[in-house]
């Protein structure tokens, strides 16, 4: 990755190529990172490390926490809820992964907290 290149212009790259199939998909940039809409539901954001933020089904939380996902937080302590977590970037080497993450997201669009 080059000097000019961040870890979430990186990631988000990866983002839109596994949308291109998708209608109704928009990017919002919002703190820092890139939000991916999808029928104006946030899907997935890439953060400002390279840091995948998912939207869930609460009903799987516990399931996806134990695949690789971590508590999304906002700010430094407070926890963003059943319905939010954190992959981290090292988890997304792998773009079948990155795919699964996206279809989680995609997914949670049917099952609101």
């Amino acid at each position: 990755m080059t000097d000019t290149v961040s870890a979430r212009d990186v990631l988000s790259e990866r983002l839109r190529d596994l949308f291109v199939s998708h209608q109704n998909v928009r990017e919002v940039r919002m703190f820092g990172g890139v939000s991916f809409m999808v029928d104006d539901h946030m899907a997935v954001a890439a953060d400002r490390v390279g840091d995948l933020l998912v939207r869930t089904n609460p009903d799987e939380y516990d399931d996806l926490l134990r695949r690789s996902g971590v508590t999304a937080l906002m700010g430094k302590e407070k926890p963003m809820g059943r319905g939010w977590l954190v992959v981290p970037r090292q988890q997304l080497d792998d773009d079948a992964e990155l795919a699964y993450w996206v279809g989680v997201g995609i997914d949670s669009r049917t099952a609101r907290s």
